[in-house]
């Protein structure tokens, strides 16, 4: 791409936001219900696709069509905007997306990705207690008869899940097979008889997450993905864009916005007159935070641009995530350090805006979930060494 179309398509997406992003959104987001959250990042969704924006990293053919640079000048423009973020789309337009796309059915993207379009929400059901970094040792079952399968079981963690409409769903259909071997993989109906939801109450007063029990919920065969037994196979398409493919957004918003409160923080007089940031300390770890953060952003650049080309490494969405969750930490935690007894006093906070808002504290105590997702720092830095390094596989437990 050459310089003048990205300055035109930047100053495109400048005009855009200026127009649409809508104003005073982050005090007319703190506090608000559920129902309000849900209708706000609705009507939020409709905008951007009306822009062209909600999903640029699909293929043309379904909405998207984007370049990595157009993707990259994007995301700097909507966080530059302060827009808000797609928090309730984003399992749907990038893990369900990415899934159906790596493995799913011509009948199933032509069934699904219109309709996420349409605003349809998207779950996962993953994790199970005794089952998070440990994955595959999940144990809800999944049961043929005939042309259903009947699940049971428990899943934990799963965003979102109070509003979906949809479930990605791992289930295990072989009990004797090898643990990683006899799993499968389902798009369950979240209308489906036999789904019980329940909130989990959060450090921060949200429940964005859930536990999801499922007592002999049927799902037809058709809605399986990949073939029987496969589902581990399949699943790594979905933590893969867990990993990696998401980060692009993620990576400009920490250094757009993210980065640039902290900045403003650190420059605000104190009572005593003075300012953390003429402190050299201060402004030494801002410096090192900027410079940390311009490496990342070029990574998950680089490693987007090369899952496209087919030539990513085995390790590299591994790398892109450990660095950014440890980093989000970091950077959230010295925001909460700079804002001292100020910042304990903030209970609340945009619903619709990322991990980093300026609420310091609300924000260093929500960083640590991205350290859990998509698999821990524990298993990243396994999958770095024994994917990315070549070095001998851990031993396997009893």
């Amino acid at each position: 791409m050459s310089s003048t179309v990205t300055g035109d398509f930047r100053a495109g997406v400048r005009e855009w936001c200026r127009s649409n992003v809508p104003s005073q959104w982050r005090s007319a987001q703190t506090g608000v219900s559920d129902t309000e959250f849900v209708a706000f990042q609705q009507e939020w969704f409709r905008t951007l696709r009306s822009g062209g924006f909600a999903v640029p990293h699909w293929p043309k053919e379904f909405g998207g069509g984007m370049t990595v640079p157009e993707q990259v000048v994007l995301y700097q423009e909507l966080a530059a905007a302060d827009a808000p973020r797609l928090v309730l789309a984003f399992v749907a337009i990038h893990h369900a997306a990415s899934t159906l796309l790596a493995a799913g059915t011509e009948a199933q993207r032509r069934r699904h990705l219109p309709a996420i379009l349409d605003g349809e929400i998207w779950c996962q059901g993953f994790s199970e207690p005794g089952a998070g970094s440990d994955l595959a040792s999940l144990r809800t079952s999944a049961r043929r008869e005939g042309d259903e399968f009947v699940v049971t079981g428990q899943k934990l963690w799963a965003s979102g899940a109070q509003h979906a409409d949809w479930c990605l769903l791992l289930a295990r259909t072989d009990p004797d097979a090898p643990k990683r071997k006899g799993i499968s993989y389902f798009l369950m109906d979240m209308r489906s008889p036999g789904i019980d939801v329940r909130p989990i109450k959060q450090a921060t007063g949200e429940s964005h997450f859930c536990e999801l029990f499922l007592d002999q919920v049927r799902i037809p065969v058709s809605q399986l993905i990949g073939a029987e037994n496969t589902g581990w196979q399949v699943a790594q398409s979905t933590l893969g864009a867990e990993r990696g493919l998401t980060m692009l957004e993620l990576a400009e918003r920490l250094g757009n916005a993210g980065f640039r409160w902290l900045v403003e923080e650190c420059g605000r007089p104190r009572r005593d007159g003075g300012r953390p940031i003429d402190d050299a300390v201060v402004a030494d770890r801002l410096a090192v935070f900027e410079t940390e953060i311009a490496g990342l952003r070029l990574l998950c650049r680089d490693v987007v641009e090369r899952h496209e080309a087919g030539t990513a490494g085995a390790a590299d969405a591994s790398v892109v995530k450990l660095f950014y969750s440890e980093l989000l930490q970091r950077l959230t935690g010295f925001g909460a350090e700079i804002g001292g007894l100020a910042a304990q006093s903030v209970v609340g906070k945009p619903s619709s805006g990322g991990w980093e808002s300026g609420a310091w504290v609300l924000d260093f105590v929500g960083s640590w979930e991205w350290t859990i997702p998509g698999g821990s720092s524990e298993i990243q830095r396994t999958i770095i060494g024994e994917r990315g390094l070549g070095l001998p596989r851990e031993p396997a437990g009893n």
